[in-house]
C-alpha cells in the first residue's frame, strides 16, 4: 500500500515532467525573441544598401561641414599668403580671435562659406577636394564676459579683396549688431572685401561700386552701439573706411598702416615712387593727424585698448554706462592741487596731473594723445561711474584751441553724447589760436563747428575753471549748458581778451599819445599802471561777489564736489535721458 512504485504515482510524475519541459521550451522561445541578434529576432535577412543610398542620420552632410571647418581652421604653411603673413610678424586671423576673445566663446557665423572644389563620386554623392574660406571671418564672442559681434580680415587670402569675400556675410553681421544692440569689433588687415579688378573678369562685367553696410554702420554709430576697430596690418580702401568710421580706432605700431590706395597705385597716379606702407600711411602719419585715434605698441596692445574702451561704454545708447565698485574714496582730497597752477600766468603746468588727481585712481584712459595736442580728451571714472574728460593743454600753444584741437574736442563731445557719458571739463583757454598758421588751417571755421557741437549735444557737463577763460572759445566751453554746472579755482581769470593784449587794444589811443608826448618809457610806465589796476579788478572773488561765477572752491576738494555731481546725474538725469532716447524724443548724432 505504501509502495512508491504504484501506477498512480508514476502517472503523476510523468505529468509534472511534461509540464516542466513545456515551460522550459516556452522560456527558450521568449528568450529568443529578446536577444539582440538581428537574425534571431527578425527572422529575415537585412536589405542590402544600394551603392548611392544616403545615410539616414545625415552623417554625410555633417561630415562635409566638419571637413570644411577643419580646413578653414588649419592654415596651409606652404601657401604664399600665410608665409608672408608670418614673415611680416603678424598673427593669423584665427590666432587674433583666440587672443582677443574670452576662451571658448567664439561662435562663427558662415563657417562653411567660401569657394569649394567638389568631386562627384556617385549619381548624388560628392566629396570635397579643396576649400578656400572667405577672407572675412564673422561671428559672436565675449570680451571680458560681454557679448560682442566680431569681424576680422584674413589678409593671407587674396589680401582681403572682394574676390575672396562674401559681402552678404559682412552685411548680415552689421544688421545683427544693429538688431541685437551688440558692440561691433573690427580687426582690419586688408581691404575688408574691397574691390579687385579680378572681380570684373569673374563676373563678366564692370560693376558700379556698391557701399554695402554703409547705412547700417551709420545707424549703429548714432544709436550708440560701440564700433571699435584696430589696424593690424595694411587697412586699404574699404577696410580703411570701415576702420576710420569707428567710434574708436587704434593702430599697431609694428605692423599697422592705412591708405586709400597702395604704393603701386599711388606711383602710377601721383608719381610718388618707392613709398613703403609705413611712409605712405603708417602710425607716424595717421596717429598724428587724427585719422586713427590711438597708437598701440603691437597687436596685443590693440586688443587691450579695445577692451579698455569698451569697459566704459554701454551696449547701446538706450542703456546706462556700466558702473563698477571703486576702492578710491570719493571724499579723497588732493592738497597738491593747491599749488599745481603757478601764480605767474605765463608758466605752464601738467594738465594730466590734475585729471589723474581728481578721477578714480588709474582710471584715466586718454584718446588721441598724438594729435590735436592743444586739447586732452579721454575716459575716466568718478566713484566707479564712467565719465568723459575734456581739458585744455597749456603745454601746447598755451592751451589756445587750434583747428585740430577743435576737431578733437568736437568728436569727443559727440562720442560722449551718443554713449550717455557725463563730461568733466577742465578749462584753461586763452581763446582760439591766432597767427598765419591758424588762419591757413581754418581755425575759425573749425571753431564754429566746435560751437555747434557744444550747443547741439545735450549730455550733462561739469566745468572746473582751472585758469583762463577768454574770448569766444572760453565762452563756448563754459556757457553751453543752462543752468551751468561750474566752479572755479582761485587761479581763475576771465574776460573778453587776455590782459596783456587787451591793454594794448583797449588803451591803444591813450598809449600812443603818451608815447608821443613822454616817449617809450612813459608808455611802458602807463602800461604797468593799467596792468596793476586791471589785475586788482580781476580778482576772482569780485566775480563771485556779483555771482558771475557760481562758486570758487579749494582745489584740494575738487574730487568730492565732482563726485557728488556725478552721482546726482547718474541717479536722476541719465535715467530720464534714457527714457527720452527710447521714445525717440532725443536722438544724438555721431555721424
Amino acid at each position: 500500500m505504501g509502495s512508491d512504485d504504484s501506477p498512480k504515482d508514476r502517472s503523476g510524475s510523468t505529468v509534472i515532467s511534461d509540464q516542466t519541459e513545456k515551460a522550459a521550451s516556452r522560456a527558450a522561445q521568449v528568450s529568443g525573441h529578446l536577444t539582440t541578434n538581428d537574425k534571431s529576432t527578425t527572422g529575415r535577412r537585412r536589405r542590402k544598401a544600394k551603392e548611392d543610398e544616403l545615410p539616414a542620420d545625415y552623417s554625410d552632410i555633417l561630415g562635409q561641414l566638419q571637413k570644411l571647418r577643419d580646413l578653414a581652421a588649419t592654415p596651409d604653411n606652404k601657401k604664399t599668403g600665410y608665409v608672408r603673413q608670418k614673415e611680416a610678424g603678424k598673427l593669423w586671423v584665427r590666432e587674433r580671435i583666440e587672443k582677443l576673445l574670452d576662451e571658448g566663446s567664439w561662435r562663427e557665423v558662415g563657417s562653411a562659406s567660401g569657394k569649394v572644389q567638389w568631386k562627384q563620386v556617385g549619381p548624388v554623392k560628392e566629396e570635397i577636394e579643396s576649400f578656400q574660406p572667405t577672407n572675412n571671418l564673422n561671428g559672436f564672442g565675449k570680451l571680458r564676459g560681454r557679448q560682442v559681434v566680431l569681424t576680422a580680415d584674413d589678409f593671407s587670402l587674396r589680401a582681403g579683396h572682394a574676390d575672396g569675400a562674401l559681402h552678404e556675410k559682412t552685411l548680415y553681421m552689421e544688421k545683427l549688431a544693429l538688431k541685437y544692440k551688440l558692440p561691433m569689433i573690427k580687426l582690419v588687415d586688408g581691404s575688408s572685401g574691397g574691390g579687385s579688378v579680378t572681380s570684373i573678369k569673374a563676373q563678366g562685367f564692370a560693376y558700379i561700386p556698391p557701399m554695402l553696410a554703409g547705412q547700417e554702420t551709420v545707424a549703429q554709430l548714432n544709436a550708440g552701439i560701440p564700433n571699435l576697430g584696430a589696424a593690424l596690418g595694411s587697412a586699404i580702401g574699404l577696410g580703411a573706411a570701415r576702420l576710420v568710421a569707428c567710434h574708436f580706432s587704434c593702430m599697431a605700431a609694428d605692423v599697422g598702416s592705412m591708405f586709400n590706395a597702395g604704393p603701386q597705385v599711388v606711383a602710377g597716379a601721383t608719381f610718388e615712387e618707392g613709398l613703403s606702407f609705413t611712409e605712405l600711411g603708417g602710425p607716424q602719419v595717421h596717429c598724428t593727424n587724427g585719422t586713427i585715434d590711438n597708437l598701440a605698441a603691437n597687436e596685443a596692445d590693440c586688443f587691450e585698448q579695445i577692451m579698455t574702451v569698451l569697459s566704459y561704454l554701454p551696449n547701446c545708447g538706450t542703456k546706462m554706462p556700466p558702473t563698477i565698485t571703486s576702492e578710491d574714496p570719493v571724499d579723497r582730497q588732493s592738497p597738491e592741487l593747491r599749488s599745481v597752477v603757478p601764480r605767474k600766468r605765463e608758466r605752464m603746468y601738467n594738465p594730466r596731473r590734475i585729471i589723474n588727481a581728481v578721477v578714480d585712481q588709474n582710471s584715466f584712459f586718454e584718446i588721441g594723445a598724438l594729435w590735436g595736442r592743444t586739447a586732452i580728451v579721454g575716459l575716466a571714472r568718478m566713484g566707479g561711474k564712467p565719465v568723459g574728460i575734456i581739458s585744455n593743454n597749456c603745454e601746447n600753444l598755451a592751451g589756445a584751441i587750434d583747428a585740430a584741437g577743435a576737431q578733437k574736442i568736437m568728436k569727443h563731445l559727440k562720442f560722449c553724447d551718443v554713449f550717455n557719458l557725463p563730461i568733466l571739463q577742465f578749462v584753461d583757454v586763452p581763446g582760439y589760436a591766432i597767427g598765419t598758421v591758424a588762419e591757413r588751417t581754418a581755425t575759425m571755421r573749425w571753431g564754429v563747428e566746435l560751437m555747434k557741437a557744444y550747443y547741439t549735444t545735450t549730455v550733462p557737463l561739469f566745468n572746473v575753471i582751472v585758469r583762463k577763460v577768454y574770448g569766444v572759445a572760453g565762452g563756448i566751453m563754459v556757457d553751453c549748458r543752462d543752468p551751468h554746472a561750474r566752479v572755479a579755482w582761485p587761479s581763475g581769470e576771465w574776460g573778453s581778451l587776455p590782459l596783456d593784449g587787451g591793454i594794448d587794444v583797449g588803451h591803444a589811443a591813450e598809449l600812443r599819445k603818451i608815447e608821443k608826448e613822454a616817449g617809450l618809457e612813459g608808455r611802458k610806465a602807463r602800461w604797468r599802471e593799467l596792468h596793476t589796476e586791471y589785475t586788482r579788478l580781476m580778482n576772482p572773488v569780485r566775480s563771485a561777489n556779483s555771482f558771475n561765477i557760481e562758486e570758487i572752491i579749494d582745489p584740494a576738494c575738487t574730487r568730492q564736489l565732482v563726485a557728488a555731481w556725478c552721482e546726482q546725474i547718474y541717479d536722476n538725469e541719465l535715467p530720464e535721458r534714457i527714457v527720452k532716447r527710447m521714445g525717440g524724443q532725443l536722438q544724438p548724432v555721431f555721424a
